[in-house]
C-alpha cells in the first residue's frame, strides 16, 4: 500500500472538533483532551495490518495540529509525504510522484468517517461507545474506549483510542475488510505555539496540481 490512510488522519481532525459529556476513567481522559488541548505537536508510527494480523506497512512522521481544522501532517520514511489543512482546504502532496491533489476540507471530511464525529453533535449520539476495562495486550497503563458506528454505511466497524494522562496515545481503526491501522504517538506537546504558516501549503514549482476544489487554487 502506497498512500497513508487519509481517513483516519481525517478522523483525528474530526476528533478535534468533537464535544463530548461522558463518564467513566477513559470517558474523563478523553474529556479533558477535548477540553485543555488546543493545538498538539508529536511524532508517529503509523502501522497498517491485513486481517492476519501482519504488518504491510509502516510509516513514520511528525503531526502538528491547531483547533478548529488545522493540522499538518508528514510522513518522512519509508517515503514522504505531506497532509495540509488549514481550516478550509486540504493538500496532500505526494514528494516521489511530484503530484499535489487539493480538496475543500468540508467535502474531503464528508467523504471519510470523520464526518460522524466532526461539528457540534454529541459523539453517543452516532457511536456506542464502551469503555475496556480489561488489559490490552502489551498495553497496560492505557485508559482505552471502544467507539462502535451506530449507521452500518459508517464504512468501519470500530475505532479504539488510548490516552495517558490527558494525551492521546494510540488510535487504532478496524475497517469493514478486517484491515487495521494503529497510529502511536509519542514525544507528545500539548497546546505548543504553532507558526500559522505550518497550516497553508504552496506547491512546490514543477509538480502537478489536481484541484478538486470549487474554485481556483490557492492556499487562502
Amino acid at each position: 500500500m502506497k498512500k497513508p490512510v487519509v481517513s483516519l488522519l481525517c478522523l483525528l481532525l474530526g476528533l478535534f472538533y468533537s464535544a463530548l459529556v461522558l463518564a467513566g476513567a477513559a470517558e474523563q481522559q478523553l474529556e479533558k483532551f477535548f477540553k485543555q488541548v488546543r493545538s498538539m505537536r508529536a511524532e508517529f508510527t503509523q502501522t497498517v495490518m491485513n486481517d492476519n494480523k501482519r504488518s504491510v506497512e509502516k510509516s513514520q512522521g511528525v503531526l502538528q495540529m491547531q483547533r478548529p481544522g488545522k493540522f499538518h501532517w508528514k510522513y518522512q520514511t519509508p517515503y514522504e509525504q505531506q497532509i495540509v489543512a488549514n481550516g478550509k482546504k486540504l493538500w496532500i502532496y505526494d514528494v516521489e510522484m511530484e503530484q499535489v491533489i487539493v480538496k475543500n476540507l468540508d467535502l474531503a471530511l464528508g467523504d471519510t468517517p470523520a464526518v460522524l464525529l466532526s461539528g457540534d453533535a454529541n459523539i453517543a449520539d452516532r457511536f456506542e461507545i464502551k469503555e475496556i476495562t480489561e488489559n490490552m495486550p502489551g498495553e497496560a497503563g492505557l485508559f482505552w474506549l471502544q467507539l462502535t458506528p451506530k449507521q452500518q454505511e459508517a464504512g468501519f466497524e470500530k475505532l479504539l483510542l488510548a490516552f495517558s494522562a490527558g494525551n492521546l496515545q494510540i488510535m487504532e481503526l478496524k475497517d469493514s475488510f478486517g484491515q487495521v491501522t494503529r497510529i502511536t504517538f509519542s514525544h507528545l506537546e500539548q497546546n505548543p505555539v504553532i507558526n500559522p504558516s505550518v497550516f497553508n501549503f504552496v506547491p512546490p514549482a514543477g509538480v502537478d496540481v489536481i484541484n478538486e476544489t470549487d474554485g481556483p487554487e490557492n492556499n487562502r
